[in-house]
């Protein structure tokens, strides 16, 4: 009775994530705060704007809509996998990939999703190239390269766990 009463109480804990998942929704409002803040602030001097400095802005958005997507697939497929499944009225509007992310896949595509976020920082430096030490550009290098060999690893460690 009492291990039955305990298993109950644990279970029910996972809602204590519910209102975590949900401010998540909250980062992507802030998210698309400063995202529209970035545009309205390059449009009045478009015409006089560097191209290198366009192409800086365009990535840092492109950065934005990254976490943006990574915001959105962890809030969701967490949601689905560790509280309660998605109930959302119409096929039409429910997302194709909602439901079959798993904690592994998820992981997997957390990972992937940090490369190009990284990747993209990465471009952003590059471009930017003649105002930054040589010792800050390596550790750039490093720490992506981090990011690479370990999602690398993660999904090679998935892949074996999968077949056997």
């Amino acid at each position: 009775m009492l291990e039955k009463m305990f298993e109950r109480i644990m279970y029910a804990s996972r809602w204590i994530m519910a209102p975590i998942y949900l401010g998540m929704s909250l980062l992507l409002i802030l998210l698309a705060i400063k995202f529209f803040q970035e545009v309205f602030h390059i449009m009045p001097g478009i015409l006089g704007t560097a191209e290198v400095d366009l192409v800086l802005v365009v990535l840092s958005l492109i950065d934005i809509t990254l976490v943006g997507g990574l915001i959105v697939m962890v809030m969701f497929s967490g949601y689905e996998n560790f509280v309660s499944k998605l109930d959302v009225d119409g096929d039409s509007e429910k997302l194709g990939w909602l439901g079959k992310l798993d904690a592994g896949s998820l992981k997997n595509k957390v990972a992937a999703s940090i490369v190009a976020i990284s990747s993209i920082h990465l471009l952003k430096v590059f471009m930017n190239v003649a105002a930054i030490d040589n010792e800050k550009i390596m550790w750039y290098v490093i720490i992506h390269l981090t990011f690479v060999l370990s999602a690398f690893a993660m999904g090679y460690l998935d892949k074996l766990t999968r077949h056997h």
